[in-house]
């Protein structure tokens, strides 16, 4: 066993300073994550790779009725964290935008980058359509809306996907490629 998974299963036991020691352990990957999130935000971007960690980390921190299974684990539930807060942040300067022009949204684009793209402000609008399309796909394919929420918004690989839902990585695949086109076509349209 890993020190990360060590203190993660201390942490699920309500001990607070396992985090403290997680830290330095998980810090430098949060902050390479955050990082290609937000690759591709303008210079005048409020939030940076720092103030994402942080705040991701504080929710995690906050969950104290989670059972930490592995570091796998805990990047992917990072991911989700990191989501709701780039949500949170492009609703926020959308409400703020007067009549920006849309720009579409390109998984593959975003594929091709490590699947970890984040857009500008000018593109506040599609991350929230993509964030309204995920909460639609998951009513009817759970598995393959949160194989898009690791992928996507965590930047996990396939074969760390596929530990943390525990499936094989050709299942991750094939539940990645269904989801991807069905989204693709829900912000399409």
């Amino acid at each position: 066993m890993g020190e990360v998974t060590r203190l993660l299963g201390q942490a699920s036991l309500g001990n607070k300073a396992a985090f403290d020691e997680l830290v330095p352990l998980v810090y430098d990957e949060l902050h390479r994550i955050a990082t290609s999130r937000l690759k591709l935000e303008d210079a005048a971007h409020t939030l940076t790779p720092t103030a994402l960690v942080s705040e991701a980390y504080l929710r995690l921190v906050e969950q104290d009725r989670t059972e930490w299974q592995s570091r796998a684990h805990f990047f992917a539930v990072a991911a989700l964290a990191m989501r709701r807060i780039l949500i949170t942040h492009a609703r926020t300067r959308a409400r703020q935008k007067r009549g920006a022009g849309a720009v579409p949204v390109d998984l593959d684009a975003a594929e091709k980058l490590g699947a970890t793209a984040v857009f500008s402000d000018e593109q506040s609008e599609e991350l929230i359509a993509l964030d309204v399309a995920l909460t639609k796909l998951k009513e009817f394919n759970e598995g393959g809306a949160a194989i898009v929420e690791y992928r996507f918004f965590g930047g996990l690989q396939f074969k760390e996907i596929a530990e943390v839902i525990g499936v094989s990585e050709v299942t991750v695949r094939r539940r990645w490629a269904a989801a991807r086109a069905w989204l693709k076509r829900e912000v399409a349209a």
